[in-house]
């Protein structure tokens, strides 16, 4: 026996293991990647329409009940995300801040109104919703107007639904792309090893007792790849609300652990199905054309 070669062919077996545990977590970091900025998209989606805001302005003689039902009713509204109730006397003291000088005192008296900030649901944001609980406040005759800006609400809609199509579109091209990557990856590891995997066929083995230590490799090889690209997520998101401190506010925990045990799930499945197949290739063929 040579120890030399021994421990050559060791070796080579670990670099072997090792890059195509790397080429792996590479590839599925590239997926997780993508899903954080999907995860993101949408909230950020959510974020925007439920920031679009319907300015309910009230009567001058507005009686406290009368506001107070009325808030009551957009609290219990199925569209309704919050309110926010600015009293006359609160509108004149922001008012007075942003221009930088006291015009009650210079008019005589406060022409503002009072009114109610309505926020939506991001479900809710659309203009079918916004009609039918204009509708609903209407009905009170404590309010004076409703604001709002239709023509954003409409462009909010439009441009989210596009922007939804597109990252759909890319991320399903991605990820034909990645168990394309993953599959050629697994393939070329086995590549050195399809003499053994013939050899072992032709001395009697089934094929189910040649398939299952390379699969469960495959298998092992996958789940090492994807702690790696989870482990790169995070060091990435890290960095990420270092930079942008907003994301914060967006980050859903839940999600991304639910997006870190998919990328595991990727990982086991992507490698152990191109490992199977792999080996089978390679039993299904001719010992001359393996060379």
């Amino acid at each position: 026996m040579n120890p030399d070669g021994n421990n050559l062919a060791r070796k080579t077996l670990r670099t072997s293991y090792i890059s195509t545990v790397v080429s792996i977590s590479l590839v599925l970091f590239m997926i997780g990647t993508l899903g954080v900025l999907v995860l993101h998209a949408r909230k950020i989606s959510a974020y925007v329409k439920e920031n679009i805001q319907l300015t309910v302005m009230l009567l001058p003689d507005s009686k406290t009940e009368d506001v107070d039902k009325l808030i009551r009713m957009l609290e219990k509204s199925p569209f309704v995300k919050s309110t926010t109730y600015i009293t006359k006397e609160e509108a004149a003291e922001q008012l007075k801040k942003d221009l930088g000088e006291d015009f009650v005192d210079f008019l005589g008296y406060n022409p503002l109104l009072g009114s109610v900030d309505v926020r939506l649901k991001a479900e809710f944001a659309d203009m079918e919703s916004v009609n039918r609980l204009k509708s609903s406040i209407q009905a009170f005759s404590t309010v004076k107007e409703i604001y709002y800006q239709q023509s954003l609400i409409d462009m909010i809609n439009k441009n989210m639904r596009t922007l939804g199509l597109i990252i759909l579109g890319f991320s399903s091209l991605l990820l034909f792309i990645a168990a394309a990557l993953i599959n050629n990856t697994i393939r070329l590891s086995l590549y050195s090893k399809r003499l053994l995997i013939k050899s072992m066929k032709l001395v009697g083995a089934t094929r189910g007792f040649i398939t299952k230590p390379f699969v469960l490799t495959g298998i092992v090889q996958g789940f090492y790849g994807a702690l790696i690209a989870n482990i790169l997520l995070l060091v990435l998101l890290y960095f990420s609300r270092k930079e942008i401190p907003e994301l914060v506010e967006i980050q859903d925990y839940n999600m991304l652990a639910t997006l870190m045990g998919g990328v595991v799930i990727a990982g086991i499945f992507i490698a152990g199905i191109s490992t199977f197949f792999a080996v089978n290739k390679y039993l299904r063929r001719n010992t001359q054309e393996l060379y």
